[in-house]
C-alpha cells in the first residue's frame, strides 16, 4: 500500500494568503534548558497550509467545521490533471470525463510546481470560475481539492473568490485547499483528509493523504 502525503508543511516563513498571519512557534519549555519536557505553542490562522473550509467561511449562519460529515472526507477521489490551463472553466471540467460515481475531485494544475520553489505568494494561480463552481454543483460533487491556497481566483476586491466559495459552500461541498499534488499521477485514489476538531470555527487544518488503490 503506497501512501502519498499531499499536505503542505506548516513552518515559520511559509507561503500564506496576503495579509494573513504567518505561523509562529514558541518553545515554552525544553529539555535543552533543563526542563522535564519539551512543549511548544503555535500562533497561526486556521486557513494556513492544507485546510478545509466549512460553510460558515462564506455563508452567514453556515455549519461550522466540526459538524461536517467525516464520511465525505474519506473515500475514493479522482485526481484530475489540468497542466496547461490558466483557469478552470466548465469546458475544462467537461474534458475530464470523470469516472462514473465521482463525488471527490482533486485538481492537479501548474500550481503544484510552486511548492518546490522558494517563491512568495503567487496571485496568478489556477482556480475555478463561478461557472465552473456551478458545474460542480450540478454534477453532484461533494468534495473538491485544489493545489493552491484557494479554490477561487485572487483579485484585489475578492469578489470572484467569494462568489466561487459561496456557490460551493451553500450546497455543502467540502473545500480542501492548499494541496501539493506534484508527483501524483491522475487517477483514482483513496483520500483521507480529516480536519482538526475545532469547535465553532469556519475552517481547520488537515493532514491529507492519498492511498494508491
Amino acid at each position: 500500500m503506497k501512501i502519498t502525503d499531499i499536505s503542505i508543511p506548516i513552518k515559520e516563513g511559509m507561503v500564506v494568503w496576503p495579509k494573513t498571519l504567518k505561523p509562529r512557534f514558541k518553545q515554552v519549555s525544553s529539555h535543552k534548558k533543563g526542563d522535564l519536557w519539551t512543549e511548544t505553542e503555535i500562533n497561526m490562522d486556521i486557513h494556513t497550509g492544507t485546510h478545509i473550509d466549512g460553510p460558515l467561511h462564506r455563508i452567514k449562519r453556515g455549519a461550522t467545521v466540526e459538524k461536517l460529515p467525516l464520511g465525505i472526507m474519506m473515500g475514493p477521489a479522482f485526481v484530475a490533471s489540468l497542466p496547461k490551463i490558466k483557469v478552470i472553466t466548465p469546458k475544462a471540467l467537461d474534458s475530464l470525463r470523470l469516472p462514473k460515481g465521482t463525488i471527490r475531485l482533486l485538481f492537479k494544475t501548474s500550481n503544484s510546481d510552486f511548492w518546490s520553489k522558494k517563491i512568495g505568494f503567487q496571485k496568478e494561480f489556477v482556480a475555478l470560475t463561478p461557472e465552473a463552481a456551478q458545474w460542480l454543483v450540478e454534477h453532484k460533487i461533494k468534495l473538491i481539492g485544489n493545489d493552491y491556497l484557494s479554490v477561487g481566483p485572487f483579485s484585489d476586491d475578492g469578489k470572484a473568490q467569494a462568489e466561487v466559495h459561496r456557490i460551493l459552500l451553500k450546497k455543502g461541498i467540502v473545500l480542501l485547499e492548499g494541496l501539493n499534488l506534484s508527483g501524483v499521477k491522475p487517477g483514482v485514489y483513496k483520500l483521507i483528509c480529516l480536519p482538526l476538531k475545532l469547535v465553532g470555527t469556519e475552517a481547520a487544518p488537515v493532514r491529507a493523504i492519498l492511498i494508491d488503490l
